[in-house]
This record gives structure tokens, C-alpha cells and sequence, in this order.
């Protein structure tokens, strides 16, 4: 429960104190192009392991593609294809993604 609490105020906070992204949505969107035989022209995974992306948070997007970019999240082809983005391309990338709008079917 503890653990939870943590991680619940752990995340509120980075919200908080997270940076306002000025990424390009048509940057973006252009620079998506390499990313849609995965995640989908749209954000919407075409391949069964890779996740979709459209709709998710812009922080996250710019999290996960540094950390691959980095090397301290491991996955063989994203740890290639994140290597040569800068910031910039982060940002417009998180811009696209999130921009997009998913329907929830019930």
C-alpha cells in the first residue's frame, strides 16, 4: 500500500513539474512515417508486440523514446530506430501521438 501511495505521488509530481512539450504535430506526423510499419499510420499497432501510441500522453512517448534512445530501456529495433532522433524529433513525435484521438468500442 505504501509502495502504491509512492508511486502515486511520484507520478502527480512529474506531472506537475513536467516541462510543457513544444513539439510540431506536422513535424510529427512527418517524422512518424518511419514508425507506422509498427505502430500504424495512425498510432494503432499493426504488429502484435509493438504498442499502440496514439492518444498517449506526450510525457510518456518522450520518456520512452529517450530511455531507448539511450540505451536504458532495452528492445533491439527500438533501441536503433530512437538512437538518431534529437530532442526536437522526441517532441514532435510525442506532439503526433498524442495528438491523435482514439474511439474506445464497446
Amino acid at each position: 500500500m505504501r509502495q502504491r501511495r509512492f508511486l502515486i505521488a511520484l507520478t502527480l509530481a512529474a506531472c506537475a513539474t513536467s516541462p510543457a512539450f513544444a513539439g510540431d504535430v506536422v513535424l510529427g506526423k512527418q517524422k512518424a512515417i518511419s514508425c507506422a510499419a509498427c505502430h500504424g499510420q495512425q498510432g494503432l499497432s499493426t504488429v502484435p508486440d509493438a504498442p499502440n501510441l496514439a492518444g498517449q500522453p506526450e510525457l510518456y512517448v518522450v520518456t520512452q523514446l529517450k530511455a531507448y534512445r539511450s540505451g536504458t530501456r532495452r528492445h533491439e529495433v527500438m533501441n536503433l530506430m530512437a538512437k538518431p532522433l534529437t530532442d526536437d524529433d522526441i517532441d514532435n513525435l510525442a506532439a503526433w501521438f498524442g495528438s491523435l484521438k482514439i474511439q474506445v468500442v464497446q
